[in-house]
């Protein structure tokens, strides 16, 4: 491989990186580069991990940011923490996707978790995010930890019943995610849950993908008794919002409120986003989302 000075990618021109996403037409990340450190074509996609000048290093995959070391918080604890303080005891946690470590390393805060696996289909980002993201990917070092290379799809395809919360850290539905994004795979989900069962999964941005969303929560409504949508804000994600689908296998689930706390004190500790307060936030949507996606709400 050649030298971190030689390395060329085609999104990255004059010294700026621009993200190419088809889910947003007519808009674009730009991003100031300092160096190109990775560049490689995995069995799956293609993939990127780029110093910048102002985002620390950040990790690509087919022309699209996954994570940047300067905002990432805000998505790995939003998309753990509203499902996991929901849960009266998330012994067994699974995650799907999440190759850079970051969600491991959130669920891994609370200390009922005795299980943590994740399954990603792609070593490439692994290996990668063990190399340029230590901050993220130290939780592969932690006992509690265990990975599967493989396809999430797949792997559920042989669970039933056991695990507590699965978080869903996927990619947008082009390419290895597409399945994802599917009440087939909700329905494995929903399967390999133990009663009570909680998910969490990427759900698009509200600026951009109001029809995907509404779709998604529709069939997740008809597998699950309580399905909401929340978001979180975050720079290097298109429109600077992300939002996730949280279902419940339990009627009574009040996702809008957390079962459990910690104190403001343990908070600061350890989050640098969530908090009672913006976890409640999370589920206050605007006019025109709250529209859109509650119409055929029972």
């Amino acid at each position: 491989m050649s030298s971190a000075s030689q390395l060329t990618h085609p999104n990255i021109s004059n010294g700026w990186f621009r993200e190419t996403g088809a889910m947003w037409p007519g808009q674009s990340m730009n991003i100031e580069v300092n160096q190109i450190l990775h560049v490689e074509k995995s069995k799956f996609q293609d993939v990127l991990v780029f110093e910048s000048k102002t985002y620390g290093n950040v990790l690509v995959l087919d022309g699209v940011i996954q994570v940047t070391e300067r905002d990432e918080f805000s998505y790995q604890e939003m998309i753990t923490h509203p499902a996991l303080f929901s849960h009266p005891n998330p012994e067994r946690v699974l995650v799907i996707g999440g190759g850079d470590g970051g969600v491991l390393r959130e669920i891994i805060k609370h200390p009922q978790v005795k299980e943590a696996v994740l399954c990603d289909i792609d070593e490439a980002v692994i290996r990668v995010s063990k190399k340029f993201l230590p901050n993220m990917s130290i939780s592969y070092a932690d006992p509690k930890v265990s990975v599967h290379i493989g396809d999430g799809f797949e792997f559920l395809q042989n669970k039933r019943d056991y695990f507590d919360v699965i978080i869903t850290d996927s990619s947008d539905p082009v390419g290895p995610a597409e399945s994802l994004y599917q009440a087939r795979y909700y329905e494995l989900m929903r399967d390999a849950l133990r009663e009570g069962g909680i998910v969490s999964t990427q759900g698009e941005c509200q600026w951009l993908h109001l029809p995907l969303i509404k779709e998604v929560l529709t069939f997740a409504r008809e597998l699950f008794p309580v399905a909401e949508y929340a978001y979180t804000t975050i720079p290097t994600y298109p429109s600077g919002q992300i939002g996730f689908i949280l279902c419940s296998k339990n009627k009574e689930t009040n996702f809008k409120e957390p079962l459990r706390r910690m104190s403001p004190e343990q908070e600061l500790k350890l989050f640098k986003y969530y908090n009672t307060d913006i976890h409640r936030a999370a589920f206050v949507l605007p006019n025109f989302t709250r529209q859109a996606i509650t119409a055929d709400k029972a």
